[in-house]
C-alpha cells in the first residue's frame, strides 16, 4: 500500500494538557512519521505521514485527545507524503 499524508489542525483546550505527548504516542504505535507542534494562535499542528488505515485512526483519536483536552473543531488535510521528511514522529 502507498504512504499517505495528512495534517491536521486542533482548536480548544489543547496546549498546555499533554495533546503533543498524547499525539506522539499515538502516531508511534501506529508506525506513522511526522511531528506535532503548538501554533501561536493556540491550536496544535499535526503532519503525519504512513499507511492510510493507520493515519484514519489517528485523525479519530485526535477528537478526543488525552483527558485534560477540550477538543472542539479538528481540521484534515491531505498533503502529499513527499512533504512529510524523517525517519520518525517528534514533538516540535
Amino acid at each position: 500500500m502507498a504512504p499517505a499524508a495528512a495534517k491536521w489542525l486542533i482548536t480548544g483546550r489543547v496546549q498546555g494538557v499533554g495533546f503533543r505527548w498524547f499525539v506522539a504516542r499515538q502516531a508511534h504505535a501506529a508506525g506513522l512519521t511526522g511531528w506535532v507542534r503548538n501554533l501561536p494562535d493556540g491550536r496544535v499542528e499535526i503532519v503525519a505521514c504512513g499507511e492510510s488505515d493507520a493515519l484514519a485512526t489517528l485523525g479519530a483519536r485526535l477528537h478526543s485527545g488525552p483527558p485534560a483536552a477540550t477538543v472542539e473543531r479538528v481540521e484534515k488535510l491531505d498533503i502529499p507524503h513527499e512533504g512529510v521528511a524523517g525517519n520518525t514522529f517528534e514533538i516540535r
